[in-house]
């Protein structure tokens, strides 16, 4: 009985480890097809599979901004509030400073104005406590605001909510510019400051890359979801309306893929489970609960380095309660965890490879110095995710090209990102 239930959980390996295979032929398949598609939704709303959504950011941080500038970080139950101090030409954040505030739950089903007028009263009391500033007496202070919903954009400083997601039910806010909302509730406040950059925290990963390192041309997001930003030249996006900006470039964000990892190992054990008796006699109830298996789980179990694999039996237990597995069980479940992750990992870095060809980077004959900055959990965190990802764009690029090709960290691009953003967009610029 033992020997059929190991035999038949291993043929769900096999057929798992076959239908995520990901060989080069096929990422270089899914790279072009990538490239292909950001094309076409580049030419009209709606003409491609990938939504291609203009983020009217045309100037980049350089490393010469210098001041004091403010950032906002709306995107959940909380918020952040953040005052950066930028050193000028040294390329140099002197001092950071940030408040985090939680959002009242009956704030988040009420009304518009009530929102805005809370989150200005807190941005208020932070300004408050700044100090004396005599650079604020003759001119206004400007933040950047990441605004991680569904919006429409029109500019770098204004923007249609589509739709709340998450716990937010504020019917009034829908169809308005939550820009202009916010502008409104700090003027209620009393507080002197514009808001000179609407942005997701993409394009502000990619800013926060830019600032550190003038090479940097895509930022992506690996966390939870996973999202792209790159820059493109504007003459090719046929359907940006309007001026074209001065600079000649438009800022682009993109879905690349859901990093789902937990959920997806999670549904191969259930398979398992119920095709055989491995897990013994098992109550099922919390195997069939959707998403209660995490991607940390995944990485804890995956990178477990016991003897016995004590983390496995640890994690199995607690969010499965699958107890009394053998040591042959949990190596099962550790391949489980590698192969997923490796599809993921290969995936994304075919998502970059797509991204990088549609702009002329880490092509043949490309010598120009191409980096990739990369925030997100999944990636700073999970050591064989990253890896994985790394040898696959070489791998993909080739030897040679791939010595152009870089992949930095780059943190808080919600935070710090939207404030360099405000910097780099400040109407006081010489």
């Amino acid at each position: 009985m033992v020997a059929a239930a190991v035999a038949a959980a291993e043929q769900v390996v096999v057929a798992l480890r076959e239908e995520c295979a990901t060989p080069a032929a096929r990422l270089d398949e899914v790279a072009a097809a990538m490239a292909g598609e950001m094309a076409a939704g580049l030419v009209e709303e709606g003409g491609s599979k990938i939504k291609m959504i203009v983020s009217y950011v045309d100037n980049l941080p350089n490393g010469s901004e210098e001041g004091l500038f403010y950032a906002l970080d709306l995107g959940g139950t909380n918020f952040r509030v953040l005052r950066v101090q930028l050193a000028g030409k040294e390329r140099r954040v002197v001092k950071r400073e940030s408040r985090e505030v939680s959002i009242p739950p009956h704030l988040m089903s009420g009304n518009s104005s009530e929102l805005f007028g809370f989150i200005a009263s807190a941005l208020a009391r932070f300004v408050a406590d700044e100090g004396h500033n005599t650079v604020f007496n003759d001119r206004q202070r400007e933040l950047g605001f990441t605004f991680s919903f569904p919006v429409r954009q029109t500019s770098i400083t204004s923007g249609t909510l589509i739709k709340w997601t998450k716990a937010f039910s504020i019917d009034d806010a829908v169809g308005e510019d939550v820009v202009a909302e916010l502008q409104t509730a700090m003027e209620k406040q009393g507080l002197d400051m514009r808001v000179s950059a609407l942005i997701n925290d993409t394009v502000g990963t990619l800013a926060a890359g830019s600032y550190y390192d003038e090479d940097v041309v895509v930022g992506v997001i690996l966390g939870t979801g996973s999202n792209a930003a790159y820059l493109e030249k504007a003459s090719a996006i046929p359907k940006l309306e309007g001026e074209l900006p001065k600079s000649g470039n438009m800022i682009f964000e993109k879905l690349i893929s859901g990093m789902y990892l937990g959920e997806i190992v999670r549904r191969v054990l259930l398979k398992i489970s119920l095709q055989c008796s491995i897990f013994g006699n098992l109550d099922q109830t919390k195997l069939k609960t959707r998403f209660i298996l995490r991607t940390p789980d995944i990485s804890a179990m995956h990178r477990d380095g016991t003897p016995d694999l004590r983390i496995v039996a640890e994690k199995l237990a607690d969010n499965l309660k699958i107890t009394d597995t053998s040591l042959e069980t949990r190596k099962m479940v550790v391949e489980i965890c590698d192969i997923v992750t490796r599809r993921s990992a290969r995936l994304a870095a075919a998502g970059i490879v797509g991204i990088l060809r549609k702009i002329g980077r880490g092509v043949p004959g490309d010598k120009q110095k191409s980096v990739i900055a990369i925030d997100g959990g999944l990636y700073e965190h999970y050591t064989e995710f990253r890896l994985c990802l790394e040898t696959t764009l070489t791998e993909l690029l080739g030897e040679e090209a791939s010595k152009s090709v870089a992949v930095k960290l780059a943190n808080d691009g919600s935070g710090l990102g939207a404030a360099l953003i405000a910097a780099a967009h400040s109407r006081y610029l010489n």
